[in-house]
């Protein structure tokens, strides 16, 4: 079972809110199933985005993959230290491997709990 402390999107990005603040990564399943990771592409701080939306590019050796936004809001920080360690990403992806922290506005309405996003896992065979 994935953490129960945040929410998740379809398209496997993950969203955890403290005080106003969405840290936001990629869950485990995307991470193997990209697998090989050569580039991230994080949008700066002050950027603006909206739920549902690329902020950002994740590469591997087989595809390279948009990421989508679970909030609204203004980024205000990305992880630099990510691009250069990818492999955090396998290790950590719900710590050290987050990827962008934003001040929300409003969440997706298509976020899921852990345990939805679990059954949609398993609908994606």
């Amino acid at each position: 079972m994935r953490p129960t402390d945040r929410k998740y999107l379809k398209s496997h990005e993950w969203s955890k809110t403290e005080a106003g603040i969405a840290t936001i990564g990629i869950t485990d399943w995307a991470v193997s199933h990209l697998s090989d990771l050569v580039f991230l592409d994080l949008p700066a701080a002050g950027t603006k985005v909206k739920a549902g939306q690329p902020f950002g590019e994740i590469e591997s050796v087989k595809a390279v993959s948009e990421l989508y936004s679970p909030v609204t809001g203004e980024i205000v920080e990305s992880n630099a230290d990510l691009t250069d360690a990818l492999d955090t990403l396998g290790t950590d992806p719900w710590k050290a491997g987050w990827m962008i922290k934003v001040r929300v506005q409003t969440e997706s309405p298509d976020l899921m709990d852990a345990k939805t996003y679990e059954k949609h896992l398993e609908s994606e065979g």
